[in-house]
């Protein structure tokens, strides 16, 4: 393991509650590492912590088995790209890449190589002589990465550095990042509230929800087997349907799991269709349960609003989760609350 967090406690001055307490996380070497969440979850206090901008209140963090715990962040060997680019406006493009290098014992020479070789990697080559008010915001954000790169860190922590971007850029970025992780090898640890981001660039998440680890996996396995029920919801587009059993235990589908067939594995329910929205590849669904509540539903098909509904999920579809919200095997379901009923 690269990074090691054992027993990580954060209690910020003045406040008597933790904000994170009795985490522990093991961060592969050459991996990249997502901290998702929504926001208040602890993601980034986490992440200044590993970078030494946040003090830590208890526990322990080793880089390498080397403890870095109370060590200054200028000597971790680690790249912070920082939300807002954090460049240098009065400098170049070349200027800003050049300032972190000249506290490294490094010639002249092996500067301008350096440069070189991280202006070819971020697609900067030719624009070395430009202003930051000359460039986008991807050209910007460009930059900070150029940077980071150039003192060739152990990792890089990055701070929901594309949320300043506009949908189409974030994704011509968020595509970039991926070539630069493959090509360079070294692990990324990044930090998103953007579920999109984190399942199309990881290649594992860290869900977290009030300074807890919620699931730490793949993101095939986030996705597809969510350990429990904020897992279950908060990851998908839309989230996971969940609903309470009779006996206090939860039942969940996906969206992409309804259908307006009928089936004698599984359950069936009537709703009725409050709107309808078109996303290009396909139709986003809400529908009302009497007495019950909202479920979302993705289908290739038009159906009419205000319209009730027959539905139907598959048994093979169900997920079920205990009275803790946990996944748990399958149990009988004979009623969710009086508004399902399973077929036989």
């Amino acid at each position: 393991m690269l990074i090691n967090l054992s027993d990580i406690k954060k209690v910020y001055p003045g406040s008597k509650e933790p904000v994170i307490e009795g985490l522990n996380l093991s961060i592969k070497k050459g991996s990249f590492t997502v901290l998702l969440g929504p926001s208040g979850c602890g993601k980034t206090t986490l992440l200044r912590m590993i970078a030494g901008l946040e003090s830590v209140t208890d526990g322990i963090i080793t880089l390498e088995g080397e403890n870095i715990t109370h060590m200054e962040p200028g000597i971790r060997n680690l790249a912070m790209v920082f939300q807002n680019y954090a460049i240098y406006p009065h400098m170049t493009v070349k200027g800003n890449v050049e300032f972190g290098l000249k506290n490294y014992e490094m010639t002249k020479q092996q500067r301008e190589e350096r440069i070189r070789l991280v202006m070819a990697l971020t697609g900067l080559t030719g624009f070395e002589d430009r202003m930051p008010n000359q460039l986008s915001g991807g050209q910007r954000q460009r930059v900070a990465l150029a940077r980071a790169i150039s003192k060739s860190p152990k990792a890089f922590l990055m701070d929901e550095p594309l949320s300043n971007l506009d949908a189409k850029l974030r994704n011509q970025m968020r595509s970039e990042l991926i070539q630069l992780f493959n090509k360079m090898g070294t692990t990324f640890i990044y930090v998103t509230h953007d579920q999109t981001e984190a399942l199309t660039m990881a290649t594992d998440i860290v869900v977290m929800k009030d300074g807890k680890i919620m699931q730490y996996d793949t993101p095939e396995n986030i996705y597809s087997n969510p350990s429990n029920v904020f897992v279950a919801q908060f990851i998908g587009d839309p989230g996971m349907n969940v609903f309470q059993t009779d006996d206090d235990r939860f039942v969940g589908f996906k969206p992409r799991s309804i259908t307006t067939d009928t089936g004698d594995n599984g359950l069936s329910f009537e709703a009725i269709l409050l709107t309808v929205e078109y996303l290009g590849y396909d139709y986003q669904l809400t529908f009302d349960i009497p007495n019950k509540g909202k479920i979302v539903m993705r289908n290739m098909n038009k159906l009419i609003s205000g319209e009730t509904y027959k539905l139907y999920v598959s048994s093979e579809d169900l997920y079920y989760f205990d009275k803790n919200q946990n996944r748990c095997d399958a149990f009988p379901v004979s009623g969710l609350k009086g508004v399902f009923y399973a077929d036989k």
